[in-house]
């Protein structure tokens, strides 16, 4: 039988109370991952916060690292529903580092993106997290998709993206062999890692600073607390009662949510507003023979046609020394539904009522059916809506951008909540 887990003294242990379930939090290695450090105990039935994270993504794990680093007299707390963390978006995309090129000069998906990529390159180098910075060619193969490959072009000269360059047929074949196209960006500051093992370390410096992550917590209810706790003396210090689907709880001061593909459900259950509402569509890849791999030597892309709001088929190297020949997109009849059956009622219906345009991947919709292009952070009003923090849509390329946005998250959290 797993033992209990509890919270662990000293620094790693501004948590007020404890908490029964599935818990880790330490200040070093442990069997299984750097990150998991599992004790034996008995706990109170509720822990109290600061501030709570809802939500074990990279996006969460970076800004509960920026907090944590910035107020470290602060008790953080991170809940995940699943037992593991980063195992939903931040485990199940491609792994790219994208330089910034494709994206709206000025707006914030390039900003982050491009100052992220650079943050995401400087920490793995700290930590000595593995990546190849492999490049990518953006190739022109039709005659009239040149106009929109030089205009793809001054737009990531515009973004500040470092080394690019157009080049012509021989050099296209001089930096891929087996490709051919009449005219390519060539993009080097474009590179590929493991998402999930950057997750995992920024909540391994997390804990290590002293913040707490609670696992196999789904968050089921957020109101406000209508008493101080039973032998409690925090009074109403932490006003804020964050439930689970087993009846615990947490009760806090602040909160943050970065749910990812359930954002619109976690606001709606705060009394905040649930638009943008979140439509998912599944991306299927397909995997070169290991024998065929010579083929692609990085990231090969299409030019993006502007009727579609997703970059095209591409080629994409992997970690593993696998390559990746996709996405398509295609509904998904479920928020998790990475197997083509995979099935959930209430999904479909939420899909189904919405008036969104076919062929994209899990995006962002407003009321009008239109797609959310950047990041949305709101709040709401009353007295839970005064205390949370929603980070409502962070589509690619949040991953790369993950440390910038913890930035601008922790920003917002100092501002709105006068820490």
């Amino acid at each position: 039988m797993v033992p209990a887990l509890r919270y662990l003294g000293g620094a790693c242990g501004r948590a007020r109370g404890g908490f029964p379930g599935a818990f880790f939090a330490g200040c070093g290695p442990a069997p299984g991952g750097p990150w998991l450090l599992f004790r034996g105990g008995r706990r109170a039935s509720t822990s109290s916060f600061d501030v709570v994270i809802v939500g074990g993504g990279i996006v969460g794990l970076a800004s509960a690292r920026a907090l944590i680093l910035r107020h470290p007299a602060l008790s953080i707390g991170v809940l995940e529903k699943e037992k593991d963390l980063a195992v939903h978006q931040t485990g199940h995309n491609s792994g790219v580092i994208h330089s910034g090129i494709y994206y709206k000069p000025e707006s914030l998906k390039a900003k982050l993106c491009v100052q992220g990529a650079a943050l995401i390159y400087e920490y793995c180098n700290q930590k000595g997290i593995s990546y190849k910075q492999c490049g990518k060619l953006i190739v022109a193969i039709e005659q009239e998709e040149i106009p929109r490959l030089q205009a793809l072009y001054e737009r990531g000269l515009q973004n500040g993206v470092q080394g690019l360059r157009l080049i012509q047929p021989e050099d296209i074949k001089k930096k891929e062999p087996y490709c051919r196209g009449l005219m390519a960006i060539d993009c080097p500051y474009t590179g590929i890692v493991d998402y999930r093992q950057v997750a995992l370390s920024f909540a391994q410096d997390f804990q290590e600073a002293g913040g707490s992550v609670l696992t196999s917590f789904e968050v089921k209810d957020i109101e406000m607390a209508k008493e101080s706790p039973s032998g409690s003396e925090d009074g109403m210090t932490y006003p804020i009662v964050i439930r689970n689907t087993k009846g615990e709880e947490v009760r806090c001061q602040y909160v943050v949510t970065c749910a990812g593909l359930y954002s619109d459900r976690i606001s709606e259950l705060s009394g905040c507003n649930p638009d943008p509402q979140i439509v998912p569509f599944r991306g299927d890849y397909l995997v070169l023979k290991p024998e065929k791999r010579y083929l692609v030597k990085g990231n090969i892309y299409p030019v993006p046609d502007s009727r579609f709001p997703f970059l095209g088929v591409h080629f994409t190297p992997r970690m593993d020394g696998s390559v990746w020949l996709g996405p398509n997109a295609v509904l998904a009849f479920k928020r998790e539904g990475y197997r083509p059956f995979d099935f959930s009622a209430r999904d479909v219906m939420d899909v189904i009522v919405k008036r969104g345009p076919a062929g994209v991947r899990a995006q962002a919709l407003d009321r009008g059916g239109n797609l959310v292009e950047d990041f949305v952070f709101d709040g709401g009003i009353g007295d839970i809506g005064n205390r949370i923090l929603h980070v409502r849509n962070a589509p690619s390329p949040a991953a790369t951008s993950s440390l910038a946005i913890s930035g601008m998250i922790a920003d917002e959290v100092q501002q709105r909540f006068k820490l």
